[in-house]
């Protein structure tokens, strides 16, 4: 459970990494995943299904299948966060909704700083946030752990219009600032972030772990 919540915490620092203005060109290539972002199937056990993936059970493994052998793994560790295990694809088509996607795996910290310790280098992704490359050893050892959370940053331009749209009402609006607006939607566990100067994002975890998404929202500035 500890490392459920290492990786939900992580989402945001990678998030706000993800969140740069792109279109994807007509003819280049891309992963393909026949799910568009506003079909998540709940069964009713607690927990859900989106981009063919379902959260906790599916893998990295499966998330490499689903997106295509251009899945990026990496160890992303940010100041003031836990270090989380991600998988980035730039290029993912969901339906007809071009985006990129972040995948988060749910990696127990022992095991994450076991992984650091062996990493093969360290780069910088923005400011100080660095994206560590895993010793080629473990990277096919990592590929079974479970996935915990999935990001979605669309090509498009999202408005409270077409969010309503396409979600319906969510149950809970939450404003994080002056600019950012989270639209929730507990029963599916999805938080869709209208932000009128940065990216939109559709962050998704199992509904039976919403509180964990959102309950930073809620807590007072510090």
């Amino acid at each position: 459970m500890k490392a459920l919540q290492v990786a939900l915490a992580a989402v945001a620092a990678t998030v706000a990494l993800l969140a740069l203005p792109f279109l994807l060109p007509a003819g280049r290539p891309s992963a393909v995943d026949p799910g568009l972002p506003w079909e998540v199937q709940v069964p009713g056990d607690g927990s859900s299904r989106v981009f063919g993936l379902t959260l906790g059970t599916s893998t990295l493994a499966d998330a490499r299948v689903r997106l295509g052998a251009d899945l990026q793994l990496a160890i992303v560790v940010a100041p003031g966060e836990a270090p989380s295990l991600e998988a980035f694809h730039d290029q993912v088509t969901a339906g007809f909704v071009a985006g990129r996607m972040v995948v988060t795996a749910d990696v127990p910290a022992a095991r994450l700083e076991t992984l650091l310790g062996r990493a093969k280098k360290a780069e910088y992704m923005e400011s100080t946030t660095r994206r560590v490359t895993l010793a080629d050893e473990d990277v096919a050892r990592v590929m079974e752990a479970p996935i915990a959370a999935i990001a979605f940053v669309p090509s498009v331009q999202l408005d409270e219009q077409m969010v309503l749209q396409r979600f319906g009402v969510p149950a809970q609006r939450v404003r994080t600032s002056p600019t950012a607006e989270h639209f929730l939607y507990p029963d599916r566990g999805l938080d869709v972030v209208l932000d009128s100067k940065a990216r939109e994002v559709l962050q998704y975890v199992a509904p039976r772990h919403f509180e964990r998404l959102r309950a930073p929202l809620l807590r007072p500035p510090s």
